[in-house]
């Protein structure tokens, strides 16, 4: 379906029904209602474009429903959230992803981000010891540490 096409559906049903049935949907794709859809079914303008903007993101990508899922399994696995990473484990079981290549979109989440938490403190501890500890300006400009080196 279209963006035209959901905007209209959407304008002829009315917002609640809408939302009713775009639960539904997601329902039927997922085998359930992930819980942040859940909580904004009393919110039908919210629930409304977020899934608009879920299925604008979708349709304007050439990735295929199993690499979506597998980046969806490593993002959640990387930003440590247990309920999206169970879902999208789920998720990807059901479309036929083996355990393996799950597992391989986790090992690579958490590669990445014990990567990054090793750049962003090696670059913290690099630009730490240009600092002088006495007045905290640059270690060169400083007249306490400038003069030791």
């Amino acid at each position: 379906m279209s963006f035209e096409d959901e905007l209209d559906a959407i304008l002829v049903k009315g917002k609640e029904k809408s939302a009713e049935e775009i639960l539904k949907t997601v329902e039927s794709a997922y085998g359930e209602v992930p819980y942040v859809f859940s909580f904004m079914k009393d919110n039908p303008e919210i629930l409304i474009t977020k899934i608009l903007h879920n299925n604008a993101i979708l349709r304007s990508s050439n990735l295929d429903p199993k690499t979506v899922e597998l980046i969806s399994v490593a993002v959640s696995a990387a930003m440590r959230c247990s309920h999206c990473l169970k879902l999208h484990i789920r998720i990807a079981s059901n479309l036929g992803i083996p355990d393996d290549q799950i597992a391989a979109a986790i090992f690579l989440a958490g590669n990445l981000v014990n990567a990054s938490v090793l750049a962003t403190a090696t670059r913290h501890l690099d630009e730490e010891r240009e600092i002088c500890r006495v007045c905290e300006i640059n270690s060169e400009a400083c007249e306490i540490n400038g003069a030791k080196k």
